[in-house]
């Protein structure tokens, strides 16, 4: 076998000629030479350009220096600078491939094997193009983006300038194309981006997980769901004296409070704590009344991505959640739904006590107040699990009577899905610790 091997290669050095080393082959070296450096150049400012960060830009607008001003430039026009550094760099990479083929053509006769000249052509000037033309000026270009686009700012500046006329041309028959085919665009579904983000559940990007999923879910989330219910709503009485305001205002720490009259049924306005910064020194006997702001009113029905979206219009950040009578089911602020997405937003004046303990593996302890779109967070289940029984109920409260189909008694036990609620806490009017008992199942748990 090795002196078959030999024998092979022996022939193919016999088959093989070489010329002598010419002026024009040096001069041909040296054009190469200086192609390969125009290449580099052009693939570095591609980096160095795109990869530019928010805070770097910013420097560069407040630079007085012409490259600064010039880097701007290019960046303000993407589409002519991608096209001048995509057309510059394809021309010279075929200047440098034909170029090269033709050097090596006159230094070396492949014309008795021409499938190992073509073979070795291929190999060598790839090798050529690739290391020096594009990966050795990308990486220095994504270590240093912004020293090199300054630098490179008048050459990328002039070649936007002389491939003009071709970039007319790509950039508008892009444009065609694409106002051609933009009916055949097919826009995710919320569905879609559910089944993507199981399929990522081995990558450990828990955090960014949790954002992406609560995206995922927001729009489909009404505001009975996040919403605190009336009996959690911390009010203020229109006929209260001054004194008294200040008294609550001190106890809830809240920045905003709902003001009704006779009844939460009837809201009449919404006071803003920082409204009454200028009048703290006054009697009890003071009207505080006219700094009262419009209460802004939504139904239980409405999604909360619409409510957002009505937040930033009316610059409103509170809203009363009524039912369908018009009678006040709750209230709802901007902090809720951007926990939605998020998580929990816990400030300075937000209360420690939880809504739910923990007593042992599988039991709990839950305050009858906690929403059922809180209570799944705390199981790593879908929202949706209560769906086919809860009925109106927004509150675990709420589900044990939806269940019950009555007020339970005291340590009565109900049991749902995997679950096993037992009653700890009663009093006149609504039920205010419930015992849950989890059995853990092992399919999934979304069950």
């Amino acid at each position: 076998m090795e002196t078959d091997a030999v024998s092979f290669f022996e022939t193919l050095s016999g088959d093989i000629g070489f010329n002598h080393f010419t002026s024009e082959t040096l001069t041909g070296l040296l054009i190469v030479i200086v192609l390969l450096a125009i290449s580099a150049l052009i693939s570095g400012s591609e980096v160095a350009l795109f990869s530019l960060e928010p805070k770097e830009i910013k420097d560069l607008k407040s630079n007085k220096k012409r490259s600064a001003g010039l880097v701007i430039k290019l960046l303000s026009e993407p589409e002519q600078l991608l096209a001048a550094i995509l057309v510059g760099n394809n021309f010279v990479n075929i200047a440098v491939v034909l170029l090269t083929a033709h050097i090596t053509n006159s230094l070396i006769d492949f014309s008795l094997v021409p499938t190992l000249g073509f073979i070795f052509n291929t190999i060598f000037i790839t090798s050529l193009i690739l290391l020096f033309g594009e990966i050795i000026p990308k990486v220095y270009a994504a270590h240093y983006p912004k020293t090199l686009a300054l630098r490179v700012a008048s050459f990328i500046n002039g070649l936007v300038t002389i491939t003009k006329p071709v970039n007319f041309l790509l950039i508008n028959s892009t444009s065609f194309v694409n106002k051609r085919l933009i009916k055949y665009k097919k826009n995710l579904s919320i569905d879609e981006i559910s089944k993507a983000l199981q399929l990522t559940d081995h990558l450990d990007i828990s955090d960014d997980k949790e954002i992406l999923e609560g995206i995922v879910k927001f729009g489909n989330k009404g505001v009975n769901e996040i919403m605190r219910s009336r009996l959690e709503v911390t009010s203020i009485d229109i006929h209260s004296n001054f004194e008294r305001v200040l008294q609550i205002i001190k106890e809830s720490g809240y920045s905003r409070i709902p003001v009704f009259s006779g009844t939460l049924d009837d809201v009449r306005g919404i006071l803003y704590i920082k409204d009454l910064l200028p009048y703290l020194d006054k009697s009890a006997a003071y009207r505080w009344q006219p700094l009262m702001r419009q209460p802004f009113f939504v139904p239980e029905t409405k999604k909360i991505d619409d409510l957002l979206e009505d937040f930033q219009k009316s610059k409103v950040h509170m809203a009363i959640v009524v039912d369908e009578f018009g009678g006040t089911s709750g209230l709802v602020t901007l902090e809720d739904i951007l926990e939605e997405i998020v998580g929990d937003i816990a400030d300075e004046f937000d209360d420690d006590e939880s809504l739910f303990s923990q007593i042992s593996e599988f039991e709990y302890l839950f305050d009858g107040r906690a929403m059922l779109n809180d209570f799944c967070k705390v199981f790593d289940y879908e929202d949706d699990i209560f769906n086919d029984i809860r009925g109106e109920a927004d509150t675990l409260a709420g589900l044990i009577l939806e269940l019950k189909g009555e007020f339970p008694m005291l340590h009565e036990k109900l049991n749902c899905k995997n679950f096993t609620f037992e009653v700890e806490g009663v009093n006149t009017r609504r039920i205010t610790k419930i015992k849950v008992t989890i059995q853990p199942i092992t399919t999934n748990k979304s069950l």
